[in-house]
């Protein structure tokens, strides 16, 4: 059984930066494609981005396409989101997710952490 835990969010100023992490236990980390998601208050949880195994393709959401870099260091187990120029429509619970099968963009993954609030304030 795979677990996740992700860290790194906060409070941030319109512009501002966070970097997340996600450390994973519990399974061959290469072995399996990671994802980021987002769910604002009130709304459905979004893709935000999404890497393969071993950090060959990368995906993102349009909306955070320039701003946000997914990456990951499998020799330390944990999947990372960089996010720049953060907006205040950013405010949600950013979750990271592990896959078994190929890199997707969809919220197939096996595996779901148990998310780390990013609060942006205006």
């Amino acid at each position: 059984q795979v677990q996740l835990v992700e860290s790194g969010g906060g409070l941030v100023q319109a512009g501002g930066s966070l970097r997340l992490s996600c450390a994973a236990s519990g399974g061959t980390f290469s072995s399996f494609a990671m994802g980021w998601f987002r769910q604002a208050p009130g709304k459905e949880r979004e893709f935000v981005a999404a890497i393969s195994r071993f950090g060959v393709s990368t995906y993102y959401a349009d909306s955070v396409k320039g701003r946000f870099t997914i990456s990951r260091d499998n020799a330390k187990n944990t999947l990372y989101l960089q996010m720049n120029s953060l907006k205040p429509e950013e405010t949600a619970v950013y979750y990271c997710a592990a896959r078994k099968g190929g890199v997707t963009t969809t919220q197939t993954y096996d595996y779901w952490g148990q998310g780390t609030q990013v609060t942006v304030s205006s």
